[in-house]
């Protein structure tokens, strides 16, 4: 009998019993056409049945890379503890589970060396697919040109490139309505904390932004608008440097919330309160958004909804469907941080 104080493998149970390896492995991996060519009843059952006392677990790693397919889907994230980011993998592990699959996810620190090398470890568990929240516009794709030399499936979600599949928002869509709000106070010596230069969120934000008060035949000043991490402190630290100019901006508009928040908190340093003394416009709408001390304006993206669709997105391409970017619509919230109206300075 196989060592109790050792995991049964297919080889002690098979020597146990004295048959083949292959007979217990068919048996075990629940091949039906392949079981009854390979054994009687009486050696299926006694097969069973020792796997069953034993309570023997399959090699699902070692199976994996012997079928070259698996149940797992690897999701890139620039950086989980990102409050949006978290939401939409929440969303992607549920649905995924609901289909049979389990995620596990990587954390690049949006660094494309980073990226490409949790990218090789995920490809290295034969993974069945790829789930990208990390790309960068206007650079070369080593792992959009590695993932389909090698025939694996992918998709983009919340970002997006031209020419790749991804489940992601009108991002420019967005950014032109917070501009419709701001503009429609009144409001005209507007800033822009636009997020990094790499992530076509923060850039079509700020292109349908400036677009809309371009058509309304007003040019943004280009010095105030700044690029920056995606993140409180860099928001706070831009605020700062507006609040602090000379003449200086009485509207904001931050591409996503955290940039908004850090960007509150230094007006407050400054004495200085939204939705009475200048008007901000946040992006995402997270459930924090509603619960500050000033209730943040933002833009609603349907997250949960995002990492729902790019899971489906990556099922269809792993079955071999051809499969089309799905473009959610967003839709501006509005609170007290921007319902002030424009005061002469």
């Amino acid at each position: 009998m196989p060592n109790p104080a050792r995991p049964a493998t297919l080889k002690s149970m098979a020597t146990a019993l004295g048959v083949h390896v292959s007979t217990v492995s068919r048996v075990l991996n629940g091949d039906p056409a392949g079981v009854e060519r390979a054994a009687s009843a009486e050696v299926i059952e006694r097969i069973r049945a020792l796997a069953k006392e034993l309570d023997y677990r399959p090699n699902t790693q070692a199976s994996n890379l012997k079928l070259r397919k698996s149940e797992e889907i690897c999701v890139l994230m620039p950086r989980i503890t990102d409050l949006v980011m978290a939401t939409i993998y929440d969303s992607i592990d549920s649905s995924a589970e609901q289909a049979g699959y389990l995620t596990f996810v990587s954390n690049t620190d949006d660094q494309p060396v980073r990226q490409m090398q949790r990218a090789e470890h995920a490809l290295r568990r034969s993974v069945a697919g790829l789930i990208v929240a990390d790309s960068h516009v206007g650079e070369t794709q080593p792992l959009f040109e590695l993932l389909t030399r090698k025939h694996i499936p992918y998709v983009l979600v919340s970002r997006q490139i031209a020419g790749q599949v991804a489940s992601c928002s009108n991002d420019e869509l967005g950014g032109w309505l917070a501009a419709e709000h701001l503009y429609t106070l009144g409001w005209r010596d507007v800033a822009i904390l636009a997020g990094e230069r790499h992530a076509s969120t923060g850039a079509d934000r700020t292109r349908g932004f400036t677009r809309y008060f371009r058509e309304q035949g007003i040019t943004l000043r280009p010095e105030w608008t700044l690029n920056g991490p995606f993140d409180s402190l860099t928001g706070h630290q831009q605020g700062e440097h507006l609040l602090g100019l000379s003449p200086r901006p009485q509207a904001f508009f931050a591409v996503n919330d955290f940039l908004a928040i850090g960007l509150m908190g230094a007006a407050r340093d400054k004495g200085l309160l939204p939705g009475k003394d200048i008007a901000v416009v946040g992006f995402n709408d997270i459930a924090l958004a509603h619960e500050l001390t000033v209730p943040l304006t933002s833009v609603r993206l349907p997250l949960a909804e995002m990492g729902q669709q790019a899971v489906e997105l990556l099922l269809n391409r792993i079955k071999g469907e051809a499969v089309e970017s799905i473009v959610l619509t967003p839709q501006l919230q509005v609170r007290a941080s921007s319902t002030v109206l424009p005061k002469p300075l």
